[in-house]
């Protein structure tokens, strides 16, 4: 995923995390944008989540997902 210049641009990479992840439909856009955002964000970046799978695989590596 190429670098994001702004949170503003989470929307318009989220199709890419979710082609890198092999996902695709609306259950896993919400995840997507949330992932970009994070992916954004200046890191190390930690996301706490109750459902782990998703996240973990759209950040590919990028990002700590940590269930609670």
């Amino acid at each position: 995923m190429p670098a994001l210049k702004s949170v503003c641009d989470a929307p318009t990479a989220a199709p890419a995390l979710l082609g890198e992840a092999g996902r695709h439909g609306h259950r896993h856009a919400l995840d997507a944008i949330l992932s970009a955002t994070a992916l954004a964000a200046a890191g190390p970046v930690t996301i706490l989540t109750s459902d782990p799978d998703d996240l973990t695989a759209l950040c590919a590596g990028r990002a700590t997902v940590i269930k609670i």
